[in-house]
């Protein structure tokens, strides 16, 4: 079977104005369901998930990425896992599926990571993938999210013991490699017309989320800002927020925000392609499915 005839799709794209968004899906990796409800009673944890169709002790998690052409510039929102974790066989699809979506990596101008977690910058750490970027590609992140892994405090996360180790030693080898290329923002950036990347804080300091606007449409990529169980249950905390509770304010605002604007919405850990509308239900949202438009 060839990279282009893949029996599951791992590619979708929408215009958003003049703006093209193409999500593309970087695979699953396995995750303890208790990771996404640390808060919980574990009851209601274990009645969602029967709710929801999901196993109740580990899930699959999707990852996602975009990639975002505005004018002459085409931007690639995070990398995935990549593929030096053999833990997770299924994810690192990045630089394969680039190349079935005909998307060549020499063509990127910018990145944009929503922050330094493993599962966002490891498909640039790739050779796969990191020796075909051109040489004055552009990396934005927030200032804040790049101090924060030169000394990073793991103490108020919730994770599995091996992945505060894991996240440092790869957060900390991105920096090396790609700090020359590094192009910090404080607050907010616009990388390209139509395209803004803004810091939230929260997951951890420096998370940031993208919109993309263009002649009266808009969609926001998420990043971690929101997750499966966080539309019905916007209180629950996962296991890898650095503020929990700042991380539950940004939520709120976010999803009140996108119920209020009707724009649309995708997020890394979101089913694939994960687009979708929000809307308010009492103090909590639904997750609205936007039909695939062929």
């Amino acid at each position: 079977m060839s990279l282009v005839d893949e029996l599951v799709p791992s590619r979708y794209a929408v215009q958003v104005g003049d703006v093209e968004v193409m999500v593309i899906s970087d695979g699953v990796l396995p995750i303890t369901a208790s990771t996404m409800a640390t808060n919980a009673a574990p009851a209601e944890l274990s009645a969602w998930l029967k709710d929801m169709y999901l196993p109740p002790e580990i899930t699959d998690w999707p990852l996602n990425v975009a990639v975002v052409r505005s004018g002459d510039r085409v931007i690639l929102v995070d990398s995935g896992l990549g593929s030096e974790f053999p833990g997770f066989p299924r994810a690192g699809q990045l630089a394969m599926r680039l190349d079935a979506a005909g998307v060549d990596p020499a063509s990127v101008t910018d990145v944009v990571l929503t922050h330094l977690h493993m599962d966002h910058i490891g498909g640039l750490l790739v050779d796969g993938l990191r020796g075909r970027l051109r040489t004055d590609l552009r990396v934005h992140l927030a200032a804040a999210e790049a101090d924060f892994w030169e000394a990073p405090d793991f103490s108020r996360t919730v994770m599995p013991a091996p992945i505060p180790d894991v996240l440092r030693s790869t957060a900390t080898k991105f920096l090396d490699l790609y700090r020359g290329q590094l192009r910090p923002f404080e607050t907010e950036y616009e990388v390209a017309p139509g395209v803004l990347i803004r810091r939230t804080g929260g997951h951890t300091p420096g998370h940031s989320i993208v919109r993309v606007e263009s002649r009266g449409e808009a969609l926001t990529f998420a990043g971690d800002a929101v997750f499966q169980p966080g539309f019905e249950n916007p209180n629950w905390q996962n296991g890898f927020e650095h503020d929990p509770e700042e991380s539950t304010r940004v939520r709120f605002r976010l999803l009140k925000e996108l119920a209020a604007t009707g724009e649309q919405l995708v997020a890394t850990h979101l089913p694939f392609p994960s687009l979708c509308h929000v809307a308010e239900a009492g103090n909590a949202f639904r997750f609205v499915p936007t039909n695939w438009d062929y």
